[in-house]
């Protein structure tokens, strides 16, 4: 076969397992904690409360309106 025939098709099958791959990953939500309060100041201190107290996957601060609030993610 000419190489350029194997080199397509190799191509071919790398983008459509790549494809599969994607798939099967968790989707993740963001939300607005609902246990935070005040600033957020600290990510890890963030994301330790949605943690253990929200049964998220993690946690992060993100700027909300003029301050930063602490937002937890969760798989959707």
């Amino acid at each position: 076969m000419n190489n350029k025939v194997i080199l397509a098709i190799l191509f071919c099958f790398l983008l459509i397992a790549s494809n599969e791959m994607q798939g099967r990953e968790a989707k993740v939500c963001q939300r607005r904690s609902k246990t935070w309060s005040g600033p957020c100041i600290n990510t890890g201190n963030c994301s330790r409360q949605c943690k253990n107290q929200e049964d998220g996957r993690f946690g992060a601060c993100h700027r909300s309106g003029i301050g930063f609030a602490c937002f937890c993610y969760f798989n959707c």
